[in-house]
């Protein structure tokens, strides 16, 4: 079976949270140039991600990817996880 290629949106982030069942909550940090300013800071979100085998654990390095809603909050899955 043949893999589709897609065009999501796929972000790295570093897992926050573990302690609920299938789901990680992930920090993902964007740097933002101040408009007047011109100094760079760092802006952070964080998302609720499904994890259906609980391997991510905290401080893990994550990518992942949007996807279709999952529950209220869920719409993105982790793809890999990189140490």
């Amino acid at each position: 079976m043949e893999k589709k290629s897609t065009n999501r949106r796929q972000l790295k982030g570093v897992v926050s949270s573990d302690k609920m069942d299938k789901t990680a909550v992930v920090k993902v940090d964007r740097t933002v140039l101040h408009s007047k300013y011109l100094k760079r800071f760092t802006k952070s979100k964080k998302y609720k991600v499904h994890d259906p085998e609980n391997k991510a654990k905290i401080g893990d390095k994550v990518v992942i990817e949007e996807t279709r809603p999952i529950s209220k909050d869920k719409n993105w899955r982790i793809i890999e996880i990189t140490k």
